[in-house]
């Protein structure tokens, strides 16, 4: 099936490294900003140097970008009273820069900046395999997700899910024993669904639960395509058993193939509904697995991830402003909202259109974007906010 790649913000300078405390206070204020997401984030960070910088810095941006309502930025009491909770449940917090970080997941277009842990994090650092499918799953679906987790872990692979019924649960079980993490879509301390809360602490204590959601949030729907983007990223490669014509495991397969990685798929009957979505993806190019040995051959040769795209050479801050002005920065960001529409382009294609460099409509970009004005899409696309 072929592999799509997403554009990527350079974040090789940010890590590993030790956040000072009143850092670590400053990353969670600014990721947790109200319209900052993660790779405005990043783009922060390099811009900036610091997440404290940025933070200073924000108001001018906003203004810039004619951000209409006020900007919401936890407090530094909010942040170290969200650090305080986790400690509470023995949790932690860890940051892109620190060295605890999932490397594999540092590679994805949009890694969150911090993720919560819960339980060993050396886990993280291990090659893992994830098993997803459906939560209506047949009995042979459920039995089948657990025998391959549990063979998997005996080749050594950890087996990532998202702790849901069905297909995710079997697989956690299976793994138990030899490792599994269990990626929530709600905050660290939210079990989700609340009858697999024996689950969650089983994981907690023989592997690892990780969220990047803040401390305390209830999951939604909206939440769980950013929960699969992560099953997908801390992966080698992502395992379908049993996914219906709309499951969100086809969401986390897509995610798989924008990051690189490695899809797999268990066929099924063409009369049952569960298996329509994952006998589409065999059709588009998957590969069809029946047992362990089909997957473990299909993962010896992919090694380490690598980064999915060339990096961007940076301009030093003097040759980025040394002809730029508050006039110039308006009309750009006027000429840029002209050349868009709720239909998403590539920011190439903006960049191409414009008369200035790429450094300067970045930056204006980022204006625009804190400013509510306009959505970025995966893929390194932008539209006007609807």
């Amino acid at each position: 099936m072929e592999q799509r790649k997403n554009q990527k913000v350079n974040l090789d300078s940010l890590g590993p490294t030790v956040l000072s405390a009143e850092e670590k206070i400053n990353w969670i204020r600014l990721s947790r900003a109200e319209p900052i997401g993660p790779i405005t984030f990043f783009e922060l960070i390099q811009r900036y140097g610091s997440a404290g910088k940025a933070l200073d810095d924000l108001p001018e941006i906003t203004f810039k970008g004619n951000y209409k309502r006020k900007f919401k930025i936890p407090t530094i009491e909010e942040a170290s009273q969200e650090l305080e909770e986790h400690h509470r449940i023995k949790a932690d917090l860890i940051a892109f820069s620190e060295s605890d970080y999932p490397e594999i997941l540092r590679h994805i277009a949009d890694p969150p900046p911090l993720i919560s842990i819960l339980g060993d994090r050396k886990s993280l650092q291990k090659q893992a395999l994830a098993i997803v499918g459906a939560r209506n799953a047949s009995l042979n679906g459920c039995h089948f997700s657990q025998k391959l987790a549990t063979e998997l872990g005996s080749y050594g692979y950890q087996i990532v899910s998202g702790l849901a019924r069905g297909i995710d649960t079997s697989a956690h079980q299976g793994a138990l024993k030899s490792g599994t993490i269990a990626v929530l879509a709600g905050g660290i301390d939210h079990i989700y669904p609340r009858e697999n809360r024996e689950l969650y602490y089983s994981v907690a204590e023989q592997g690892v639960i990780i969220a990047e959601s803040p401390f305390g949030t209830i999951p939604q729907a909206s939440f769980f395509p950013r929960r699969n983007r992560i099953i997908a990223g801390l992966s080698l490669g992502v395992i379908i058993i049993e996914a219906a014509k709309q499951s969100g495991s086809l969401v986390t397969a897509r995610f798989a193939l924008e990051q690189g990685r490695e899809v797999f798929v268990v066929p099924g009957s063409p009369l049952d509904p569960r298996s329509y979505g994952a006998n589409m993806l065999i059709r588009q190019g998957a590969t069809l697995i029946q047992n362990t040995d089909d997957i473990i051959s299909g993962v010896e040769n992919l090694g380490k991830i690598k980064p999915v795209l060339k990096q961007q050479e940076k301009k030093p801050e003097s040759q980025e402003n040394s002809s730029f002005n508050k006039e110039n920065n308006a009309k750009m960001q006027q000429h840029i909202l002209d050349l868009l529409s709720i239909s998403p382009i590539g920011v190439d294609e903006i960049i191409r259109e414009c008369h200035f460099s790429t450094a300067e409509v970045m930056l204006a970009l980022l204006e625009l974007e804190l400013a509510g004005r306009i959505h970025r899409h995966p893929g390194g696309q932008i539209s006007l906010k609807g």
